[in-house]
């Protein structure tokens, strides 16, 4: 990228909005395929989101707390994460209330209300700030939006989506999801609904999750650009397998079972089978991504006791609630089927809040202020909630094979006994730690799948090259192939390099 948009105060990147007509329309995949298509034609290029609501987060190298999604995108771009790529994070405690977290240090929890009401407002300064220091410091910066632009409702204090694009003067993209159905219609009130102002910065959209033959689209498409003036600048197929560091656990823990891996053919002669509990809140469930990657290994996340009964290995994610999730765990009677497995020997990990249930005793005047509450009784720790959160990038060695991970929770573990395991402990077959990312250490997660076979006495054989590290990379160069292959790459470098078009209609809401 030759042109450099000029700036008061000093030269400044390149920019794009995307944005959505829906959450889950594929923000963020379409920003780390954008991120990928531009680093790969020597682009130096930064993925950012001002406000991110998720439980699915990360550490970075200074020890800041981001959204996961945004550390993907990163790894897209082929850079080391920051807390300038998501400013402020907000991880739900409950449906009314998050806590904040500001340049990857927690600041207190709020209510939607409370946020709303001007503490989002009080941000803006601090979000094109970081945007800002991202564009001097970057020939591009991809932005990712929030949910759908057109929630006129909270367009006041919006810093996410036209706000920022706004305060930056960024060109925006709209990407729609086709399989949903609606999209032409997404498209048009969408961009209606927006003030002149604010329709002023949409560039255009982007069609994604297309099945079948485009041809039969185009019309469409053509109808489209004659009503709002505005192209369409690809058209994404549907692929599977790209739902990479997910933002949304909250869907996948109220809907119980809905996500379970696309099993690879086994090495050896049988399959391994984990059972992952949907608890409330989940958090970080990403973390079992590197076992779905393991030929021969079937991950499902359950809801019910009786579908625990042919699981090799039941694991205990992480959450936001882990009082909450232990009420959960023995209303279900999960609780329950999970002791029976620890007094048969079949093995059990918790995962950081799933390592704290584990435990003998909670105290907790943080997170649920409950008090002191009974845990599961399978691992000699006792859990007391700290106000201040630890947030770390750990290194150690288990099983006898290197492990890298990281931390985020306030619970401080006292381990009483049994065998060291990275900073938790083992008992029989029940494994507990506060790593996040340690199945991702490629040594380390064949050992520990050669203890679980052994222990739930399956003829399982982990694969000897699985390297998980080199299939993310695989996905990422996929999700710039689907840019480069199928959107119009020239108008989006335009876009990027020249900033908004002039001239673009303004649609009113009862066109055409």
């Amino acid at each position: 990228m030759n042109g450099r948009l000029k700036a008061s105060g000093g030269e400044l990147g390149g920019g794009l909005l995307v944005a959505g007509t829906t959450s889950d329309a594929g923000k963020s995949v379409v920003t780390a395929g954008i991120c990928r298509w531009l680093v790969r034609q020597g682009v130096k290029v930064a993925p950012f989101k001002a406000q991110n609501m998720s439980l699915n987060s990360f550490v970075t190298r200074e020890g800041a707390e981001i959204g996961r999604a945004q550390a993907m995108q990163a790894a897209a771009a082929r850079i080391e994460p920051t807390a300038l790529m998501n400013p402020v994070l907000l991880k739900p405690g409950s449906d009314r209330s998050s806590q904040v977290v500001l340049l990857g240090k927690p600041v207190g929890e709020l209510s939607a209300r409370g946020y709303h009401s001007g503490r989002q407002e009080q941000l803006l300064g601090t979000v094109t700030d970081c945007l800002a220091e991202l564009r001097r410091t970057h020939d591009a910066v991809i932005c990712e939006g929030a949910g759908s632009p057109a929630e006129i409702n909270l367009r006041r204090t919006d810093i996410v989506n036209m706000g920022i694009a706004r305060a930056g003067r960024l060109p925006v993209v709209v990407v729609g999801d086709i399989d949903r159905g609606g999209v032409f219609a997404s498209f048009f009130g969408t961009t209606a609904l927006l003030s002149p102002e604010d329709q002023a910065l949409v560039a255009g959209y982007l069609v994604n999750k297309f099945r079948g033959d485009v041809t039969l689209l185009e019309p469409g498409l053509e109808m489209l650009r004659g009503i709002t003036g505005r192209p369409t600048l690809g058209v994404l197929p549907f692929a599977h397998g790209l739902g990479i560091d997910e933002e949304d656990g909250l869907r996948v823990s109220l809907r119980g079972a809905v996500r379970e891996s696309v099993v690879a053919p086994p090495h050896g002669a049988d399959v391994l089978r984990v059972a992952v509990a949907a608890v409330p809140l989940m958090s970080n469930f990403t973390d079992v991504d590197a076992l779905a990657a393991e030929p021969g290994v079937v991950v499902r996340f359950v809801d019910r006791a009786e579908e625990l009964a042919d699981a090799d290995l039941v694991v205990l994610p992480g959450t936001r609630g882990t009082v909450r999730a232990l009420e959960w765990l023995r209303e279900r009677g999960l609780a329950d089927a999970v002791a029976r497995r620890a007094a048969e020997g079949r093995p059990v990990l918790g995962i950081c809040g799933g390592f704290q249930m584990l435990g003998e005793r909670i105290e907790d005047e943080v997170e649920s202020k409950a008090g002191t509450v009974d845990g599961l009784g399978l691992l000699p720790v006792r859990v007391r909630f700290a106000a201040e959160k630890t947030l770390a990038r750990p290194v150690g060695e288990a099983l006898g094979e290197p492990v890298e991970g990281y931390e985020i929770h306030h619970g401080v573990a006292e381990v009483a006994g049994g065998e060291a395991f990275l900073d938790g402990c083992r008992v029989g077959s029940v494994w507990g730690t506060h790593w996040h990312g340690s199945l991702e250490s490629d040594g380390f997660r064949r050992a520990f799948l050669r203890r679980v076979a052994a222990d739930a006495g399956r003829a399982f054989v982990p694969a000897p090259d699985t390297s998980f590290g080199t299939l993310r990379e695989e996905q990422l160069d996929h999700l710039g192939d689907l840019i480069e292959e199928h959107a119009d790459t020239d108008a989006l470098l335009r876009l990027i390099e020249k900033g908004v078009p002039e001239g673009l209609p303004f649609v009113p809401p009862g066109a055409p």
